[in-house]
């Protein structure tokens, strides 16, 4: 894409131009729409396909807790390999090919879901290639997207990142809605064969735009890139080495929580799995390597422009702005599992006039109301909350809509939780009483996810978009991390004897204590928004 010249005699022809749509956006939202439809189609299904038919092995008693680990490692994996995606990208062969090649494997994890639908080897291989693929693929699209805009036409991103959120919900809005129903009629070989169908097609729309594309090439070796400025600060000499030592004892930590792992002494938690010790592992080098980094970046000078030192301190700024937001993602994806099991335990309305008993009859279909009023929220507070709140004297900045968003889902929980005390109250209750809870989060989900797009593309130094799109995607590993290790945690009977002792059911405890979680997070959050530098890295031409 050429910028758009100045031309001072006809600027209204140059403000025209600036506001035009690139042609090749299109491409890129269909292909999305597609995709989007393919993952969410089997993702909503997983819970309940694993809990009536795949786990038919396991005790009765043990499945919810069965199907809540399979599916919370599916949505970490999604979220780990954008680290992969993203590094792959941007060293070897740039965004279109990666997204590409791996959206072909993404086809065969879903062809394996239709095969293997009996065959748990099979099946979690299919969820594996998925992971990969989708995963793979999540930090390049969104960053893809960027790629499309410079400085000449970048107001109208925000608006095209809105609009690709909203045709992602677009997509998850059909699935959730149908998918459960076909699994129903149809079986699992059709439930999980369409969504597969659809991702071809999506791979087939993002192929046809290819010549259109505006193409950033990968990133040569960066002699100022994170790692080295990092190895840097950590190993010039220098007084003191505080920075050092802290990231050792990071080192040292993930190290530890691995051959504990291995070992497995008496004292260690039964369930703490393979997957829950990579990822603690993995956080504890990404916070004592960012902290000793930071205390001694100054080190770095000389060797590295100050440019890249700085870029390495904007780096780790986000990051902290990233791991505030990992309690939202905990609350956010156990719609598609706790919010499921709930809903199991709960009544349909269909005596009732006003429910939808023709088209709603899954307590899985429930779902649908969060891509539903995703795309009804965008639009309303665009054009309406925004602009009155600006009119109010109240700046709407990026920061301020992500910490709101995660105190909404804390109030989400909240409801939650009221109504699992009614449930355990054996009153038959409604499910359309999850609308309340599904209202309260999906507009935290929009405050903070359509809104982390934007933030994450524009805070990341102009060599690490796509790893930092990545670091982002990450977070919601982290937050599946903390549902995991809670699950581990109530299977302990200390924990559950302290349970019981509240007087409250273990689903209701686990809710608030969740709701309780993201309050905190939020405050937090908002403590540290007030002093973050917010940066501009567009691309100038």
């Amino acid at each position: 894409m050429k910028p758009i010249p100045a031309n001072p005699e006809n600027p209204d022809a140059v403000a025209e131009a600036a506001a035009r749509m690139p042609r090749q956006i299109p491409y890129i939202i269909g292909n999305e729409a597609c995709e989007r439809f393919s993952f969410y189609g089997m993702r909503n299904i997983l819970t309940p396909f694993l809990i009536t038919t795949l786990l038919l092995y396991a005790p009765i008693a043990e499945r919810a807790g069965i199907a809540k680990d399979v599916f919370h490692t599916f949505v970490i994996g999604v979220y780990f390999f954008p680290l992969l995606g993203g590094w792959i990208s941007d060293r070897f062969f740039g965004k279109y090919q990666t997204v590409f090649w791996l959206s072909l494997l993404y086809c065969a994890g879903h062809a394996c879901l239709a095969i293997f639908e009996s065959n748990r080897t099979g099946f979690y291989t299919g969820l594996f290639l998925i992971a990969l693929g989708s995963g793979g693929i999540k930090p390049l699209v969104s960053a893809f997207v960027g790629d499309q805009f410079d400085q000449s036409n970048k107001a109208t991103a925000k608006v095209v990142y809105d609009a690709f959120y909203w045709t992602i919900n677009f997509g998850s809005f059909f699935a959730s809605l149908l998918m459960p129903r076909i699994l129903a009629a149809w079986g699992p070989a059709w439930a999980f064969g369409i969504p597969g169908i659809l991702m071809f097609i999506a791979t087939v729309i993002f192929w046809a735009g290819r010549k259109k594309y505006v193409h950033v090439p990968p990133s040569p070796p960066n002699p100022d890139s994170l790692i080295n400025v990092a190895r840097t600060a950590l190993f010039a000499p220098g007084k003191g080495s505080a920075g050092l030592i802290m990231a050792a004892i990071g080192v040292v930590a993930s190290v530890a929580i691995f051959l504990l792992w291995a070992i497995a002494p008496a004292w260690w938690p039964e369930h703490f799995s393979f997957v829950i010790t990579f990822c603690v592992a993995l956080g504890l080098l990404i916070l004592f390597g960012g902290i000793g980094t930071s205390w001694q970046l100054e080190r770095a000078r000389g060797k590295h422009s100050d440019m890249a030192v700085e870029g390495v301190r904007a780096v780790l700024r986000i990051l902290i702005v990233f791991a505030l937001v990992t309690p939202f993602w905990s609350l956010f994806d156990q719609k598609a599992s706790t919010w499921i099991l709930q809903g199991n335990a709960m009544i349909m309305p269909h005596d009732s006039w006003w429910w939808p008993s023709w088209l709603v009859q899954e307590p899985a279909q429930m779902q649908a109301l969060n891509p539903l009023l995703v795309m009804l929220l965008i639009p309303f507070n665009n054009i309406v909350l925004y602009p009155m709140l600006r009119r109010m004297g109240v700046e709407v900045t990026a920061l301020r809509r992500m910490g709101f968003g995660i105190a909404f889902s804390g109030l989400a929980w909240v409801a939650a939780g009221l109504i699992q005390m009614n449930i355990d109250g054996g009153d038959p209750t409604s499910i359309a009483w999850q609308v309340l809870p599904y209202v309260l989060l999906t507009f935290g989900e929009v405050l903070v996810s359509a809104t982390g797009l934007e933030f994450a593309y524009s805070q990341a130094p102009p060599s690490m978009k796509g790893t930092i799109m990545s670091f982002w995607l990450l977070s919601v590993t982290f937050g599946n991390l903390w549902v995991l290790i809670t699950n581990a945690a109530v299977r302990n009977e200390g924990v559950t004897s302290y349970i019981a002792s509240s007087g409250l059911s273990e689903p209701a405890f686990l809710m608030f204590f969740f709701a309780a979680f993201a309050l905190l997070a939020a405050l937090a959050f908002a403590m540290y928004a007030r002093r973050y530098p917010m940066a501009d890295h567009y691309r100038t031409v």
